[in-house]
């Protein structure tokens, strides 16, 4: 089948999410032919092509330098180089920085291409036999107990299975809010997914917030799989939705841009970068990362 990106483009590569018996020979293909690799850890990534006996000239594109870089890049690809890009593992894009190389390439037209790879999200809802007709991904949430909490109290109503990444020092705090939020509800602990040491663990919430807390230490990759609403659960949400204060959320927090333009606020006054918190919030918010760079620039301006 003939490639979109002979006469240069972009290759989108997803990489295992642990076991390295997971990259595809597609995948591989795909790096032997790249002209370089665009990636977020030149260490992690050079490791997985040393591994299939490829070298490349790796350019580090992380969060910090990808939307300053990506015009150069772009440059590059419309002079015809084939660019391959890879996040430190699974499939770049989802709460990724590959997101804002992708989105450029196509605002500029030039080809993309994807190569599909594992993807931990999708992975741990399988494995944690938690019903997956709905579901919605979330990401990371926020860092703070309060802004946790009330992000949570406002995902309570979706109808379907909710997921999140978490690393390994937040998730004793990240299950506490999860318990206190939904004590009814069973949920997955999934860890080091794919490799030797791989974890599913699934309790009622509380119970999976014990298990975690009374750990001396938690290590590898973490998902967090939350089972959706039960018929009781949502009905008494839609009973108590007209009112804010019944639901434990401020009438500011039930207006999506006011809360945005706080956590933007918050996360400045943090001296996060405005580029992460693009990323971040953009995902959170389902919100062009354009459109929340502009909104933080406002703010930092402010």
């Amino acid at each position: 089948m003939a490639s979109a990106v002979e006469q240069g483009g972009l290759i989108v590569v997803g990489t295992p999410i642990g076991n390295l018996g997971d990259l595809s020979p597609r995948a591989a293909e795909a790096f032997r032919r790249a002209d370089a690799v665009c990636c977020e850890d030149t260490r992690v990534t050079g490791k997985l092509l040393a591994h299939i006996g490829v070298e490349k000239p790796l350019v580090r594109c992380d969060e910090n330098v990808i939307a300053a870089r990506a015009a150069g890049l772009i440059e590059r690809m419309q002079a015809g180089e084939v660019l391959a890009y890879a996040s430190d593992a699974g499939m770049p894009g989802i709460s990724d920085p590959g997101q804002v190389l992708v989105e450029a390439a196509r605002t500029a037209g030039v080809a993309v291409e994807v190569v599909p790879g594992p993807v931990a999200c999708a992975t741990a809802l399988v494995a944690s036999g938690i019903p997956c007709d709905h579901f919605f991904f979330e990401g990371f949430l926020p860092r703070r107990a309060g802004e946790r909490e009330r992000r949570l109290r406002q995902l309570a109503a979706v109808p379907g299975a909710l997921i999140f990444y978490e690393s390994p020092h937040r998730i004793a705090a990240t299950l506490e809010t999860v318990a206190t939020v939904f004590p009814a509800r069973e949920a997955a602990l999934c860890r080091e997914l794919t490799k030797l040491h791989e974890e599913v663990l699934r309790l009622p919430a509380p119970e999976l917030f014990a298990d975690v807390a009374a750990r001396d230490q938690v290590k590898g990759e973490i998902v967090l799989v939350v089972a959706p609403p039960a018929a009781d659960e949502l009905e008494a949400l839609a009973v108590g939705a007209p009112t804010a204060a019944a639901a434990g959320v401020s009438g500011e927090a039930m207006d999506a841009d006011a809360a945005l333009r706080r956590d933007i606020a918050d996360a400045l006054a943090a001296g996060e970068p405005a580029s992460a918190i693009a990323k971040r919030l953009s995902q959170r918010y389902s919100r062009r990362r354009r459109e929340v760079y502009a909104l933080v620039l406002e703010v930092q301006g402010s």
